[in-house]
């Protein structure tokens, strides 16, 4: 297993790369004040799109890290995240590829952040494993349960640090809900309802969608056909491309994996099941005909763990989760993490006026069950690359809760329920739905 080297040192050996800027490797050393350029953390975009240029924004926040390189099948995201990397630094360093394979092959980059498509994040992120970087890989972790478990079993295997992006993890509000579930102040938990609308604007232009738009040539700015990675060859129109990708199952869940990433995951931890998941599926959704996007709405499920207690979810608002017990209920508002409850002497007063849970507020003392806090997602991430300790968001509890959220869409697009083996993570008596665990993939691309 590759580790991260204590001592610091500059690259000597001449490569093909050789007139490029680069930093050696941070150690696991820890940080104080003003960090030399020696010392930081050296990180990679790959993904370079919203979301990309969102985490790059994180990361540069913090002066433990430097960037050197991105990349992007997007030539405009590419130029657009670089200049944001330039300007921050105030130099012209920022290496750019089309390829990611170029980036996670340099030797001096520590880490990389992996902000593609949800269809690309498995084949990034265990290359990049393999290739001795540790990942920040947004949410869900993959698209399909067999290449979030090759994430998953690559993490373990190399040792490396993987922090899956579901954020709401860190939020002090959320640790502090979960707690209380655990510590039994709702009593007995029975029940977990997941609520995940899907009336924001962008959902209705897409459930507006009745037809497939016209072929359009492809930009040349983008690398149409890298773009689509390991799916099957297909005809190009920027509705099916940035963005609005995340509707269409090849690439994405629709907001099933979208907002349900971020919700179940909380469902998981105030359960205390990031290590397993639900052992029956009941799913049921609807798709529109004719439209070029054929993710699920107006969807119903119902996920039954092996205690008895039930993972129910439907698009009914507001956006969030509610733990009900036998002595009562708890609401956690997603996305922010703000809390309700059916006996407000529950939370503190503060939080009862909505100020959130402070980072460094102190834990009940009859707490027996304490999750810790997060100083923030991003930092965390870096926090555990310099100490090797676990983060908040780990390869196995990424993997569990975007298998929820996966077979909840494999039973919908099945129309029957499913039973699963959450140890063994196979499905039970049913061949034909085990088939959808993970996809055919186009040659080279694999996991």
């Amino acid at each position: 297993m590759s580790k991260v080297p204590t001592r610091r040192r500059f690259l000597k050996t001449a490569s093909a790369l050789a007139a490029v800027p680069y930093f050696a490797p941070a150690g696991s050393l820890g940080f104080g004040g003003a960090v030399p350029p020696s010392d930081r953390i050296v990180m990679g975009a790959i993904g370079c799109g919203g979301k990309g240029r969102h985490n790059t924004d994180q990361f540069l926040k913090d002066p433990r890290v430097q960037f050197v390189a991105a990349c992007d099948v997007d030539q405009e995201h590419l130029k657009i995240a670089t200049e944001r990397i330039n300007s921050h630094y105030g130099n012209q360093d920022c290496k750019t590829f089309g390829d990611f394979r170029e980036l996670i092959n340099r030797s001096d980059i520590d880490a990389v952040h992996v902000s593609t498509p949800d269809h690309w994040h498995a084949v990034a992120s265990v290359r990049a494993m393999r290739n001795c970087k540790d990942v920040y890989c947004e949410k869900p972790l993959a698209n399909s349960v067999g290449e979030s478990k090759a994430i998953r079993d690559a993490a373990q295997q190399t040792g490396r640090i993987l922090q899956c992006g579901s954020h709401e993890r860190s939020n002090s509000n959320c640790r502090f809900a979960a707690e209380l579930v655990r510590n039994g102040r709702i009593g007995e938990l029975q029940t977990v309802r997941i609520q995940m609308p899907c009336e924001q604007d962008h959902h209705l232009t897409a459930r507006g969608m009745t037809s497939i738009p016209a072929i359009e040539p492809v930009p040349e700015t983008l690398n149409w056909d890298m773009w689509q990675g390991h799916t099957q060859p297909t005809d190009y129109y920027p509705e099916r491309c940035h963005f609005w990708w995340r509707f269409i199952l090849n690439y994405g869940g629709g907001e099933m994996t979208d907002r349900g990433a971020h919700i179940i995951d909380i469902a998981q931890l105030g359960m205390g099941t990031d290590d397993t998941g639900p052992v029956e599926f009941q799913a049921r959704g609807s798709q529109v005909a004719g439209s070029p996007y054929d993710a699920f709405w107006d969807y119903e499920f119902t996920n039954t763990y092996a205690n008895g207690v039930k993972l129910i979810g439907t698009t009914e608002g507001p956006r969030g989760l509610k733990f009900e017990g036998s002595d009562g209920w708890l609401f956690v508002a997603i996305h922010g993490g703000a809390l309700t409850a059916s006996n407000p002497q529950l939370l503190p007063p503060g939080v009862r006026e909505g100020k959130p849970v402070g980072v460094d507020d102190p834990v009940p003392e009859d707490f027996q069950i304490r999750l810790g806090r997060s100083p923030g997602h991003h930092l965390n991430f870096i926090d555990c690359v310099i100490s090797r300790e676990a983060p908040m968001a780990t390869a196995e509890i990424g993997h569990r809760t975007a298998t929820i959220c996966h077979l909840n869409n494999i039973a919908m697009r099945v129309g029957r329920t499913l039973k699963w083996d959450p140890t063994a993570e196979a499905m039970i008596d049913d061949p034909a739905a085990g088939q959808r665990l993970v996809p055919k993939m186009r040659i080279p691309w694999t996991v």
